[in-house]
């Protein structure tokens, strides 16, 4: 591949595998991108047993959750890269090790040290075996047709594991424990494990020698690293915490660094070469914005499902368990013939205009709802979700070569997580302003709490409407 150019599309592997190989090398890679997602959501709602078994205080409970969000979104673009170095099959494997094992350490946690030490490498594996997945994946299923409807399984098990963590965590931790939260992870990863060793294609790399740029590595994790934190104090402290201020400061001094570095390095750890390609840039944008808004959306109406409306967790489960269904059924039955029809970007399109009219009807949702007038119909509108983030990933890895495909895998994952955090941290934070300032004017607790939730929801539809302008102007329609 030249310098100043990316493939339109990415070779296939030198020994193809059967179709029945191929769907088999799916199945596991979407095993392995379900096991992540739902340990990222089923621990949420064991969060109260595990504060009352090690004795974690209100502020270090949230690194149980931190601690994951925090490796997992700082190492994801280090390891697309090391992944096209040492071969994806390897990263993949190592990285489900890692997760694996500790997953049992967090099982075994008798302190909270001991606890967040395992959330960490459990986002580091996740992170190894997550960035490199959609690499594997472009490369195995080179035909369009095809490309989209693995695709299609992929974005659905991230669109759908969270809503199934938060049922499963409550029937876990209810019945067994919240120890069986991780533990559950043992023999899905020895399976994993077992299948991918056999199923997914040999790989050797392209070696260290072409592309181990260590200083740009350091930079770059440092600055993710630090954003990530700097946003995790601002959802906790406020903006104006020195903290936040402080560690927001470090990752942009980092990130800037990281920047000039890849300008003027010989083996950049990210080419930028890359973010030429529109596909590339425009997807990636649209992704910070979308799922800043749709991740805000699973937090927030879960909180005012449960604090407005008083649904316990498990409850709030199956009531958002529609929009993964319906998000389901379009993904995984119509999203990749339609992709094939009328192009991924019309489809995209289409998508948002959807979630931007979900959006818009939260703002809308009172204090004492009726489940099948007021809300069930915006579960069935996340069906958009369906039918916008397949395009979307089709469109972000469409000029991945093979040279590049871990490391276009790890930005798309990486920007999908800057996203998700920032999204929740802004959201949650203007939400929380506005119900307090309510608060202060005497304003019932329930009113001041959804006038909070309308607040972000509107902002959300903002977003998602910036997300379309960038779709509609930025990304080109292909054939």
């Amino acid at each position: 591949m030249s310098a100043t150019s990316i493939p339109s599309a990415p070779p296939a592997p030198a020994r193809p595998l059967s179709p029945a190989a191929r769907r088999t090398a799916l199945g596991v890679i979407a095993t392995a991108a379900l096991m992540t997602i739902l340990d990222g959501s089923i621990v949420t709602v064991a969060m109260p047993a595990i504060q009352n078994d090690l004795g974690f205080s209100p502020a270090g409970l949230s690194w149980v959750v931190n601690a994951y969000l925090i490796a997992f979104g700082s190492l994801l673009l280090l390891s697309g890269r090391i992944g096209d170095l040492i071969g994806r099959k390897r990263m993949f494997l190592l990285g489900t090790v890692v997760f694996t094992a500790a997953s049992v350490l967090a099982g075994a946690a008798a302190s909270p040290a001991m606890l967040i030490a395992a959330r960490f490498l459990q986002g580091a594996g996740s992170a190894m075996a997550s960035a490199v997945s959609l690499g594997i994946l472009v490369t195995l299923f080179t035909e369009a047709r095809e490309r989209a409807g693995a695709i299609a399984v992929f974005a659905f098990t991230g669109s759908a594991g969270a809503s199934i963590g938060q049922v499963l965590g409550g029937v876990l931790t209810d019945t067994l424990g919240w120890h069986s939260n991780f533990l559950i992870n043992l023999p899905i990863g020895i399976a994993v494990l077992a299948v991918a060793a056999v199923v997914l294609p040999a790989e050797r790399g392209i070696g260290l020698a072409a592309g181990a740029d260590v200083v740009g590595a350091a930079l770059v994790t440092g600055g993710l690293m630090s954003g990530i934190y700097a946003v995790v104090q601002v959802s906790e402290q406020g903006s104006t915490s020195p903290t936040a201020l402080a560690s927001g400061a470090l990752a942009a001094a980092l990130l800037t660094g990281f920047a000039v570095r890849q300008a003027t390095a010989a083996t950049p750890l990210v080419p930028l070469r890359i973010f030429r390609s529109r596909s590339v840039s425009g997807a990636n944008l649209v992704q910070i914005l979308m799922v800043a808004a749709l991740f805000s959306f699973q937090v927030l109406f879960a909180l005012y499902l449960q604090r407005v409306v008083g649904y316990g967790a498990a409850a709030t489960g199956l009531a958002m368990l529609p929009a993964a269904v319906s998000i389901g059924v379009v993904s995984l039955g119509v999203s990749a013939r339609l992709n094939t029809r009328f192009g991924e970007r019309n489809v995209l399109l289409a998508g948002l205009a959807l979630l931007t009219l979900l959006f818009a009807l939260l703002t809308r949702v009172p204090v004492d709802p009726d489940y099948l007038t007021d809300l069930f119909p915006v579960m069935l509108l996340a069906a958009g979700f369906g039918l916008a983030m397949p395009a979307l990933t089709s469109l972000g890895m469409s000029d991945a070569g093979e040279d590049d495909a871990g490391l276009v895998s790890g930005l798309f994952n990486t920007t999908q997580q800057i996203g998700m955090a920032v999204g929740v941290a802004v959201l949650s934070t203007l939400a929380a302003a506005r119900t307090d300032t309510l608060l202060t004017r005497g304003t019932a607790d329930a009113e001041a709490l959804t006038s909070g939730y309308h607040l972000a929801f509107a902002i959300g539809a903002g977003l998602l409407a910036t997300a379309f302008a960038v779709a509609f102007t930025v990304l080109r329609r292909r054939s």
